[in-house]
């Protein structure tokens, strides 16, 4: 397996297939997965002449799970160690849900040199929770809650969080039990420190000045049926606020768009990456 060796020592998996003159497109994943998440999307792309890479987050899949670093600083921090070692320039860079959050913050803290678009889907920015500035948000219980789970069992807790999360709870929606169980091994292939403490990053920083900062063509996707990340309080705003951003609303979609909506999905990125 491939890895990159950040500045303090920890190991971070990341794929990266294809032709390297090709231009690339970046994934982050969401909580709690890892780059596997993306197999479809990268798959397709690959197969249209693309170069691919997708990175596992610090503590999560096959990343080191170290004690310290568990929060976005450092993992937007991570993210360019892993461009630039490997010399990605032009990128496409695409995340999903608390991986938008950090396309958002890489750019907000390292810029946009080796970026030359973005794709934010199911994004968390600009922040979850009700604030002053954006006061439509989640209450903070809801977040409280999802320590609980997590803490007494994660495992089960994984289980049942992908049927809202692939929209299986909704009428005339079957349970596709091969994403649910994708869905249960890759959150358990991380650790539990790191997605405990993902819950504050995905819930409660503010993302509003990274999206500032975005100074690249820049297309919002996200599923108007979301029951993880409402689209009011995400992607609507981000589209506002993201200086050159393009909202794309998905009917009826989920918040695991990217594997309901695979197809769509990947026509988009195609079309967004030759525009």
């Amino acid at each position: 397996m491939s890895y990159i060796t950040t500045n303090d020592g920890t190991r971070i998996f990341y794929k990266d297939w294809g032709d390297k003159h090709a231009q690339p497109f970046v994934f982050s994943h969401g909580w709690p997965l890892s780059a596997d998440a993306w197999d479809g999307q990268m798959l397709y792309l690959l197969q249209q002449g693309y170069r691919v890479i997708a990175h596992d987050r610090r503590g999560h899949g096959r990343s080191d799970q170290p004690a310290t670093g568990n929060d976005m600083d450092t993992w937007a921090d991570d993210l360019a160690d892993v461009l630039n070692q490997l010399d990605v320039k032009n990128a496409i860079m695409v995340g999903h849900s608390t991986g938008g959050g950090e396309v958002a913050r890489y750019i907000g803290r390292h810029g946009t040199a080796r970026v030359t678009k973005a794709v934010l889907v199911g994004a968390v920015p600009p922040i979850m929770i009700s604030t002053g500035q954006w006061p439509n948000g989640l209450p903070l219980d809801v977040f409280d809650g999802i320590r609980k789970n997590v803490f007494d069992n994660r495992s089960n807790f994984y289980r049942e969080l992908a049927i809202p999360f692939f929209g299986f709870n909704r009428e005339g929606v079957e349970v596709n039990e091969g994403l649910r169980q994708s869905f249960w091994l890759q959150g358990l292939a991380g650790g539990i420190l790191a997605q405990y403490a993902s819950i504050h990053e995905f819930s409660a920083v503010d993302y509003t000045a990274d999206l500032k900062k975005i100074d690249v063509p820049t297309l919002v996707i996200h599923g108007d049926d979301d029951q993880i990340v409402p689209i009011g309080h995400a992607g609507q705003l981000t589209a506002t606020i993201v200086p050159n951003a393009t909202l794309k609303v998905y009917k009826g979609a989920p918040h695991g768009l990217a594997s309901t909506h695979q197809d769509t999905l990947n026509a988009d990125l195609l079309a967004f990456a030759k525009s």
